[in-house]
């Protein structure tokens, strides 16, 4: 059996009333409710730390990403040029099956 601990808590007039209104649409005791309240605040709380990780781990990595994405980029490029290049010096056959013409790209 797990151990128990008591919590006092200080509310205003206008909170704690609140408070016993929302007991009441639950049907929940005020231990009961609580417990959730907290169990609720924490969970919220983990997925915002995390939510802030995620944003941190992403700005930091954007600058990496950026170069990793230039590089790849700059190597398609340079397979265009080349294969380009190699376009312009082939040799294709005249339409009507004479002399070869030469295509040179600008």
């Amino acid at each position: 059996m797990s151990s128990s601990r008591k919590l006092v808590v200080n509310l205003s007039d206008t909170l704690f009333n609140e408070f016993d209104k929302a007991l009441s649409q639950d049907c929940k005791k005020r231990s009961e409710f609580i417990r959730e309240a907290i169990i609720l605040y924490i969970e919220e709380k983990k997925k915002l730390i995390l939510i802030e990780e995620m944003k941190k781990g992403y700005t930091e990595m954007a600058e990496l990403n950026l170069e990793l994405c230039e590089i790849g980029f700059c190597n398609d490029v340079s397979q265009l040029k080349e294969y380009e290049v190699k376009l312009s010096e082939s040799d294709f056959p005249d339409d009507d099956g004479g002399e070869k013409r030469r295509y040179i790209l600008c």
